[in-house]
């Protein structure tokens, strides 16, 4: 019941791979006030539901916008632009709830020095490479169903390895951390594994995609307040690589907004 009951079920959620009911069940949590001691368990298991979705929609957005431009088939381009355009919409939204589970980590100026990530590992693994996809980037068509079939496959692949990017590792690492539900993470490395995916996340508003530079700017702001965080924990432990990681974030994000 309560908290608890809520937490569980998102994590049954998230093990059927249903990862936009594992974010139903967990938006109450992340924004408990005051927090309950799952509202920190919830804000983490967000971050890479969105991470899994935002890298899922870019990457299949990316992939119709190439093979909208490689195909001499104009019925095969307006329907690779459509279905561009409806995953792009859903980066950006992935990529604003990111921010917004971000800020909430971050609301009081720093960041946990070490969280836990409590889910299960999916039970449908993804593949390591969506097949289908790499005949739409050149130009060739996929029907509906295995337009369906490659969203579904991307989803899977990308939430793997958002949790492997969590844990410091890969999908084989991820599994084997949460073989018992559960693991630490060091909050140094969970906050720039949360920076790069606010960085990619703000990419989704540049001029390539979306163009929206309010949106690009208020993602980016936030990784700044990652970032700095970050910094904040490093300064009670010094380490010079993940220090030039964290600085990297800071560059990636500049280098953005003063393109726009």
């Amino acid at each position: 019941m309560g908290p608890a009951g809520d937490y569980q079920d998102a994590k049954d959620m998230f093990k059927r791979n249903r990862f936009d009911r594992a974010l139903e069940f967990t938006d109450g949590l992340a924004t408990a006030s005051p927090p309950t001691k799952f509202t920190e368990r919830a804000r983490v298991l967000r971050v890479v539901v969105y991470a899994g979705q935002l890298n899922s929609a870019k990457a299949l957005a990316d992939a119709y916008e190439k093979g909208a431009e490689e195909t001499k088939n104009s019925h095969f381009k307006a329907e690779y632009e459509r279905v561009r355009h409806d995953d792009l919409q859903y980066a950006a939204k992935a990529s604003l709830g990111l921010a917004e589970t971000a800020h909430q980590l971050t609301a009081d100026g720093a960041f946990p020095k070490e969280t836990t990530l409590e889910a299960p590992f999916p039970n449908t693994e993804g593949p390591l490479e969506v097949k289908d996809l790499q005949r739409v980037k050149e130009g060739g068509w996929i029907e509906p169903d295995q337009q369906d079939s490659a969203a579904i496959d991307s989803i899977n692949k990308e939430m793997d390895d958002a949790l492997g990017a969590a844990v410091s590792g890969d999908r084989a690492k991820a599994r084997t951390a949460l073989a018992s539900g559960s693991t630490k993470l060091d909050g140094v490395d969970f906050s720039v594994f949360l920076g790069n995916e606010l960085v990619v996340g703000a990419s989704v508003f540049d001029r390539k995609h979306i163009r929206d530079s309010a949106k690009l700017k208020t993602v980016c702001e936030q990784a700044d307040e990652v970032t700095k965080a970050a910094l904040a924990l490093l300064k009670d432990n010094p380490d010079k690589d993940k220090e030039k990681d964290v600085k990297k974030i800071q560059d990636r994000c500049k280098t953005m907004v003063k393109n726009l």
